[in-house]
């Protein structure tokens, strides 16, 4: 492999605390496109959903069972593929995992019944399991605290920017080809970043294209211990039960939002008239509308708790204060299954969605605030198990409702309020976000 050219740098020159430099924000901008792509595989099931159950005759149930497997899978990799990215390290990690999903991805292309589509499904699971830690990863080896939870906040809206450019890329693919290949689209971006990162990604500590100035501010907090975490030793301290709940009672939402609402608002509001193209393209609109939403809460999240503690609040305070703050914006969401209109529904989705990316945010950064950086993976691979096991039981509570009621009152009344539950367990058992004192290594 070519080497990357070293950029020269003035001998002997002092960091500026003012303008240490921005490179740091090039690599969240290359993990933002890897959440982006990762979530294109993910959604691309949600959007073709209609199409998808019409073709192959599915019934709510059948396709609770993909879903499933996709959960049950994500679960399983986050207890293995999250250790596997802290040993391997930052980029011959992330280029592994996101390998896997281009192979998972494309494997959907050829399959065509249920038990396909739940093999698929398991493979994609277990190569995007590791995205998310190995982000939330990245992210503490290369910002310093105070601007953690604005790095995840960009990460994170990498999956609604995923989510609002699939329905807009569906249209035009389908016209071209059948709905088996437009897998085989976002497979190929995946070759293209993983191409991408291993050409262009070092750690901060060997990046020739790193100031020493920004270097000296990334590496600004005090040093936390180092060595070796075993997961006995995570699951003994209240930072991680804290954060496991916490995801595991909040996060299914999400993906209830990510796999459901495209096929609610199409069976709520008659959008799928026509052929596969058509109704894609109906639908298209107003799931961009709660995704660029979901955008600006993402960033607006992370961005709001960097601001709250330069101005002197404490870590604690910013945190919680703009995870209330997002758990109250979530309330009005059980308004959409009384058919109040498409795009007041599609509003309050919107609205919704942005603040479960703003809680997400803020939460996935505790990982940062309260673990030494070489078990950031780990701990953020605890709280995804949780959330996808989480995940499994809500896709298939949902699927035994829709069948059984054909109402989505239910799933919404309990994503209504389940975030001020979450937060509340989240406060009890950490009423401050203290840092692990885990053993420095002899």
């Amino acid at each position: 492999m070519t080497p990357i050219p070293s950029r020269p740098e003035t001998a002997g020159a002092p960091p500026s605390p003012s303008s240490p430099g921005r490179f740091r924000w090039v690599i969240l901008g290359v993990l933002f496109c890897a959440t982006t792509i990762n979530y294109m595989d993910r959604f691309l099931l949600g959007v073709l959903k209609p199409t998808i159950m019409q073709d192959l005759h599915w019934s709510e149930t059948d396709y609770a069972n993909v879903v499933f497997c996709f959960q049950l899978a994500y679960a399983i990799g986050l207890i293995t593929v999250s250790r596997v990215i802290d040993r391997l390290g930052t980029r011959a990690g992330m280029a592994l995992v996101v390998g896997m999903c281009a192979i998972a991805a494309a494997s959907h292309s050829f399959v065509s019944t249920v038990l396909g589509f739940c093999l698929a499904r398991f493979a994609l699971g277990f190569g995007e399991s590791g995205c998310w830690p190995g982000c939330a990863k990245t992210v503490s080896e290369w910002f310093p605290r105070k601007e953690r939870a604005i790095g995840m906040g960009v990460v994170n809206a990498g999956s609604s920017v995923g989510a609002t450019i699939t329905p807009l890329v569906v249209p035009v693919i389908l016209k071209l080809v059948a709905w088996p290949f437009a897998f085989l689209f976002t497979a190929t971006l995946d070759v293209v970043w993983v191409c991408a990162w291993l050409i262009g990604y070092r750690s901060p500590d060997k990046h020739p294209w790193l100031k020493k100035s920004e270097l000296a501010y990334i590496r600004s907090d005090p040093s936390p211990p180092t060595g070796k975490v075993s997961w006995f030793q995570l699951f003994g301290h209240r930072q991680t039960w804290a954060f496991l709940l916490a995801k595991g009672l909040s996060d299914p939402v999400w993906w209830f939002y990510l796999f459901w609402v495209p096929g609610f608002l199409a069976k709520q509001y008659n959008l799928t008239t026509g052929s596969a193209a058509a109704s894609a393209a109906a639908m298209a609109l107003p799931v961009m509308v709660i995704y660029i939403m979901a955008d600006i809460g993402s960033v607006s999240g992370g961005w709001l708790s960097m601001k709250l503690i330069n101005r002197g609040w404490s870590i604690n305070a910013a945190r919680k204060t703009v995870m209330l703050g997002c758990a109250l914006c979530v309330l009005p969401v059980f308004l959409v299954s009384f058919k109040i209109g498409l795009w007041p529904s599609v509003l309050l989705i919107g609205l919704a969605a942005a603040a479960h990316l703003g809680f997400s945010a803020n939460l996935f950064t505790v990982a940062t605030d309260t673990v030494p950086k070489h078990a950031v993976s780990s701990l953020a691979g605890i709280g995804g198990m949780a959330a996808a096991v989480g995940g499994m039981f809500v896709a298939k509570l949902v699927g035994f409702i829709l069948d059984t009621t054909h109402s989505y009152t239910i799933p919404f009344a309990i994503a209504s309020g389940v975030y001020l539950v979450a937060l509340g367990i989240f406060h009890l058992l950490l009423p401050r976000l203290e840092p692990m004192q885990l053993p420095e290594e002899a």
